[in-house]
């Protein structure tokens, strides 16, 4: 199968290639990150949030010598240590105080409030965190982006969710220039901004070709460029770098591989996945998945397109490798924090109200090819991405 292209940045001098194994990325630094992301800084009380299955673990930063935890430990290390060790004073920050919430059963579930500070004093969210902090970093094992979306506009905070770090991220996704992020984000949007339709064929690897054709009515398309300036609420998906719109209808079959390796041929009617049929792998697997959309079918309804706008090395975790150029990625679920109409509410059960991306990549999805992807916008056809390459459309569009 392809991989990821390798392309010149058209905004450096010709020649220099940005090749994601030979791109050399500037140390992390915390003071850079949160200067960007979050400028201006100076008078802003900020803090962290991690997710933990026990709170009893935060007493007195018991985590840290427990097993696991990983994504926690490096919030430690990088983020509530680099704070103290100058990214504080170098902004101009006051706080920096850890605290963690009981770890959700999957992507973007509304938090419970009970928290605990590293005392292990029992809190609230609401109260203690997020009435009282204007910078709220939340580095966690699963996304809560949508939850505290919501939030920011009732309290008036700034934030970052950052779930998923790992060595890799830190490396390089949060290494990055924003600004430069954005730039390339907005170069991007308005290259696919208004499209009233996005046709993506699949190829598997007997040669069926499988499309998926989404109706997205014209809107305007957004995008998760990494920056919240200013005061106004705002929540950053960190790393950021990507091109997304929240889809009027779909219709077609589009496949899916299982976390354990399952093939699946899904069907979509009327923006909703309405089956699953075995490719290759576990029958069990297919029939778990049937058995969810029967029970509630909002769990199948289709809520996001997004389409990766950076050059970045593969990390392993789908919030870094979905904003590479070149992939794109489908969503099913809550989609309320993207302008969406699909709230909680709406899910029989609270635990189904999650919002889980669906990762078309070389490294992801090597059982498929990403043939082509096509955008229709009036009377204008364009090929985005052929092969996991975005085309020279979208290239020609960062170039400007």
């Amino acid at each position: 199968m392809p991989t990821l292209l390798t392309l010149p940045h058209p905004d450096h001098p010709p020649g220099m290639i940005l090749d994601p194994a030979a791109r050399t990325f500037p140390e992390f630094s915390l003071t850079r990150l949160l200067g960007t992301v979050f400028e201006p800084t100076r008078g802003c009380r900020i803090c962290i949030l991690i997710d933990l299955e026990d709170l009893d673990l935060a007493g007195n930063f018991a985590f840290l010598e427990a097993p696991g935890h990983e994504i926690q430990k490096r919030a430690h290390e990088h983020f509530y240590l680099g704070l103290r060790d100058g990214a504080m004073a170098d902004l101009g920050l006051s706080g920096g105080e850890m605290f963690a919430y009981r770890m959700t059963s999957g992507s973007n579930l509304d938090l419970s409030d009970e928290c605990r500070d590293m005392a292990g004093r029992e809190l609230s969210l609401d109260r203690d965190v997020y009435a009282v902090y204007d910078i709220i970093l939340c580095i966690s094992t699963f996304s809560a982006t949508a939850p505290l979306t919501a939030k920011c506009k009732t309290f008036g905070f700034r934030g970052a969710t950052l779930h998923g770090v790992n060595d890799v991220i830190l490396a390089t996704g949060l290494s990055v220039d924003y600004h430069q992020v954005s730039a390339d984000a907005e170069r991007l949007r308005l290259a696919m901004t208004r499209a009233d339709q996005i046709e993506i064929d699949f190829g598997l690897e007997d040669g069926t070709i499988l499309t998926a054709s989404l109706d997205l009515g014209g809107q305007e398309a957004q995008k998760s460029h990494g920056l919240c300036p200013g005061t106004q609420p705002d929540v950053a998906n960190l790393p950021a770098g990507e091109v997304y719109f929240v889809p009027v209808d779909a219709n077609g079959q589009f496949p899916m591989k299982y976390s354990d390796g399952t093939l699946g041929l899904l069907e979509v009617r009327h923006r909703n996945i309405i089956s699953s049929t075995l490719l290759q792998g576990s029958q069990a697997t297919i029939d778990a998945h049937n058995a969810r959309l029967q029970d509630d079918p909002m769990t199948g309804t289709l809520g996001e397109l997004g389409f990766g706008t950076q050059v970045l090395p593969v990390s392993g975790a789908d919030i870094q490798d979905e904003k590479i150029l070149g992939t794109c990625h489908l969503a099913t679920g809550r989609d309320d924090h993207l302008g969406g109409d699909i709230v909680p509410g709406l899910f029989k059960r609270h635990e189904n109200s999650t919002h889980d991306d669906i990762l078309f990549a070389p490294h992801k999805t090597p059982n498929f090819d990403l043939v082509q992807v096509r955008m229709k916008r009036g009377s204008q056809e364009e090929i985005l991405i052929e092969h996991f390459r975005p085309s020279e459309y979208l290239l020609g569009a960062l170039r400007g």
